[in-house]
């Protein structure tokens, strides 16, 4: 199996497709304005006690005040608590971490009561998003995660991912970093780091020192509370992190800053693997190119289709994802209808594991299948089910067939699902229902040319269309883009864009900015009538 990455990075968003064969399996979509706030680590204080929940709020900044649990304060919290005063009681010089001195560990089955108070400054990190109408949920167990390790102060333990089969291994790497990492810091070594050498994991370790020490730095120098002192790193680098494999194919990007960003990482983690990074500078979208488009106008929405006419139904409530499993038009197999509704739930196992990836669902999952009377069935869609799910890394659980047909699913939310609006909105009525002559439409194109050009002196554009459109305007020998070319000059370019609506057009300058020349929406008005 071949993987590839596609990052299209546009003024406003960037999106992240992971395909696996060609086929769409993963999909992220984040605004320019915001930020994947996971793993971000802030300086900030207790808001709001609740004995009841044994927890707390906290205030980090967003419009909802963060959660934290008493458990959430980690077993080392005593000796963190410390060492955070003494850094913020001398603001000029900064305590050795070193010395600092370990405290025993903190109750399990303590109070928050007893444990915090209001207004008492607190080393937090995000590990979830908010979501719906909650807040982000926090830790004070801190971590700094790595393509190898992950560093975790105020810990003395080195633990090994158990994933890593071999004991020799095991126990290889479990010495190799109680040698080289420093006190007071724990370390997990995840599964990538096997068979690795010791001077590729001293180099991380060191980056994930000097980001510790920055950090702290931060929070010494912070006037203001919340305080930013961490930032994740960038969307399109942290989902490098965690997937990257020597199995990619390439690694595609439409930006040239985001492609240096990229490279330079994975010449920091994989150096044998720079040349997989590749800067697309091709005329039509990314995303189009690479047939992503379309593969998400058919995979996003309330129904779902698969093979030979079977569909799935897609509902989100506010308590669970609830799935049906339908035939559709699918002709009966001549082995009877027992046969018929294996295939139907075998094939609806397989896009199902697509779509808990590409939607990013989590919680409770509750998918009816067909029902099917053989037990041995059962078992092989469970089965089948078990193995598709083999590919997603977020924690999940599956259990078997319940006597009703219903299959429960548990699965990793740490961020919202995504959802995508694959509903494309009329853009020359705007809901009106009703629509100038699409006959006139090229002349309205050329009456935009005409100012952008003559008007605004711009004389380099690049005009975005429905395919359909820029197929007419391209057509024959003396088409229309041709005659716009000699009144305008030939800095103009039609861009067929799978993204856009039918009578739809976008335009864009040389440096890649969208130019904003589409009509206001028409008030209709009537006249009264004369009696």
């Amino acid at each position: 199996m071949t993987s590839e990455v596609i990052v299209d990075v546009q003024p406003k968003e960037i999106s992240i497709a992971l395909l696996e064969d060609k086929k769409l399996v993963e999909l992220q979509k984040e605004g320019q304005e915001e930020c994947f706030s996971v793993g971000n680590m802030y300086l900030a204080k207790v808001k709001k006690l609740m004995p009841g929940l044994n927890a707390c709020f906290v205030d980090v900044g967003y419009e909802r005040d963060a959660f934290l649990h008493y458990l959430d304060l980690g077993p080392y919290f005593h000796s963190y608590e410390k060492y955070l005063k003494q850094v913020l009681s001398d603001r000029k010089k900064l305590a050795s971490f070193n010395n600092a001195s370990i405290l025993p560990q903190l109750e399990k089955d303590g109070s928050v009561q007893k444990t915090l108070k209001v207004g008492q400054e607190l080393l937090v990190q995000i590990i979830k998003e908010p979501i719906s109408t909650k807040g982000p949920r926090l830790t004070c167990e801190l971590s700094f995660a790595g393509r190898f390790l992950v560093l975790i102060p105020f810990n003395d333990k080195i633990s090994v991912s158990s994933k890593i089969r071999s004991s020799a291994e095991r126990a290889r790497l479990k010495q190799l970093l109680q040698s080289i990492t420093p006190k007071n810091f724990g370390v997990i070594v995840r599964t990538v780091a096997e068979g690795k050498r010791v001077a590729e994991l001293d180099k991380e370790l060191k980056l994930l020192l000097k980001r510790w020490e920055n950090s702290i730095q931060n929070a010494q120098k912070a006037t203001s509370f919340p305080k930013l002192i961490y930032e994740e790193t960038s969307r399109t680098v942290a989902l490098l992190r965690d997937l990257f494999n020597p199995s990619y194919e390439a690694i595609y990007i439409n930006n040239k800053n985001t492609f240096n960003e990229v490279r330079e990482y994975i010449q920091l983690i994989a150096p044998e693997n720079d040349n997989i990074v590749k800067l697309y500078s091709g005329e039509i979208p990314i995303f189009d190119n690479f047939s992503i488009t379309k593969q998400i106008k058919a995979l996003f929405g309330k129904t779902v289709t698969y093979k030979h006419g079977a569909y799935l139904i897609i509902e989100h409530t506010e308590a669970l994802h609830v799935v049906d499993v339908n035939s559709g038009n699918r002709s009966k197999s001549s082995e009877g209808q027992e046969e018929n509704a294996l295939d139907v739930n075998l094939g609806a196992a397989d896009e199902l594991a697509r779509q808990l990836r590409l939607r990013d669902m989590g919680g409770i999952i509750v998918v009816d299948f067909i029902d099917m009377q053989k037990v041995e069935n059962r078992q092989k869609l469970y089965e089948r089910m078990t193995q598709n799910m083999q590919l997603d890394r977020a924690r999940h659980n599956i259990l078997p067939l319940s006597k009703f047909g219903l299959m429960q699913i548990t699965r990793q939310r740490v961020r919202p699902a995504m959802d995508v609006n694959v509903d494309e909105t009329c853009p020359s009525c705007f809901g009106t229902g009703i629509v100038k002559s699409s006959i006139l439409f090229t002349d309205t194109l050329e009456s935009k040319i005409h100012i952008l050009v003559n008007e605004l002196s711009i004389k380099k554009l690049k005009l975005h269309v429905h395919p359909y459109v820029a197929a007419y305007i391209n057509k024959g020998i003396l088409s229309i883009k041709y005659k716009w070319q000699m009144k305008f000059g030939f800095g103009i370019k039609v861009i067929p864009d799978q993204s856009l609506a039918f009578l739809q057009y976008v335009f864009y300058d040389s440096t890649g900015q969208e130019i904003d020349m589409k009509e206001e929406k028409e008030i209709k008005t009537t006249k009264p009538k004369i009696s």
